[in-house]
């Protein structure tokens, strides 16, 4: 089992990789916005990953299971 430094050292490049991706893809949609001139007929997607950032920014807690909670989120989403 790692410490909690360990923790971060081992799985912080791969997370912030993750970030970045999620990011990339807001950005092309928000450009593709840009060139067409109108958003998706469906933005549920998008509000979908928007809402599950909130989810992961919510401060520390004891109980806060990110991953089930995002788990749930997502599985509401059809």
């Amino acid at each position: 089992m790692l410490n909690p430094q360990n923790t971060l050292d081992t799985y912080y490049l791969e997370a912030r990789r993750d970030l970045l991706e999620v990011a990339a893809m807001l950005d092309r949609y928000d450009e593709a916005v840009k060139r067409d001139g109108s958003k998706a007929e469906n933005e549920s997607k998008k509000d979908s990953l928007l809402k599950a950032m909130e989810i992961l920014a919510q401060p520390d807690h004891p109980d806060a299971n990110r991953a089930e909670q995002l788990l749930d989120h997502f599985a509401k989403i059809s």
